[in-house]
């Protein structure tokens, strides 16, 4: 029996769009959709050898620029041990439904409906938590975008609870594992609820990042 050649990161693009509607293919092998200041995605990873690929779910705030979409919040799907899983290419068409279906159940997101940009905030709020928790490096970059997040979508009742949680977090971060540039916690807080509250220059950051990673097919 002749042995199924490989999919194609083209065909592997096109199976996963088709089980998932509400993203659009951004990129091969990248789904993305907008949710106001933040767009969540679907990235199938190349795996180090190039043989397979690696579903990783996440969340990218519009609210800084930055060069790249990043992977913040990021999932990936894991097997029963907790380790990585990797779709081969060779394998996908046998595979990658059950991919999805480990994805969707493993997703603290949402990947049908669109989660609520509470909801979103909330999960940047439990993940930097759980990452001073566990002895991580410091959530600093991530607490921030959650509060410009909330403050480019007008959630005032969300920017202050970030803000709380942000102030809590920075007194418990080690000085020695901090960013070079952290001057205090103060300064940082004052900083970070100066930017909160210019909304006129947040609209500006978020048109100018679509614009910037050709954005503008997503729906808002």
């Amino acid at each position: 029996m002749t042995k199924p050649a490989a999919a194609s990161a083209r065909r592997v693009t096109k199976d996963w769009a088709a089980v998932f509607p509400g993203f659009t293919v951004w990129r091969p092998l990248h789904l993305l959709r907008r949710i106001g200041p933040v767009v969540q995605g679907v990235c199938l990873d190349r795996s180090t050898s190039g043989d397979g690929y690696l579903p990783t779910v996440h969340v990218h705030a519009l609210t800084r620029e930055f060069p790249v979409i990043s992977l913040t919040l990021g999932q990936r799907l894991e097997r029963s041990s907790g380790q990585p899983e990797t779709v081969l290419f060779a394998r996908h068409e046998e595979e990658f439904q059950r991919a999805v279906d480990t994805l969707k159940a493993q997703s603290r997101l949402s990947l049908d409906m669109p989660p609520s940009l509470e909801r979103i905030v909330k999960e940047y709020h439990s993940s930097s938590s759980a990452r001073q928790e566990a002895g991580f490096s410091p959530a600093v970059v991530e607490m921030e975008d959650s509060i410009l997040i909330a403050a480019a979508a007008n959630r005032r009742d969300l920017v202050e609870d970030g803000l709380s949680l942000a102030a809590d977090l920075a007194g418990k971060w080690p000085k020695a594992r901090l960013p070079l540039t952290w001057v205090s916690a103060v300064a940082w807080l004052d900083g970070i609820r100066s930017k909160a509250g210019d909304l006129e220059t947040l609209a500006e950051t978020v048109s100018g990042q679509v614009a910037a990673h050709k954005l503008d097919k997503l729906k808002p």
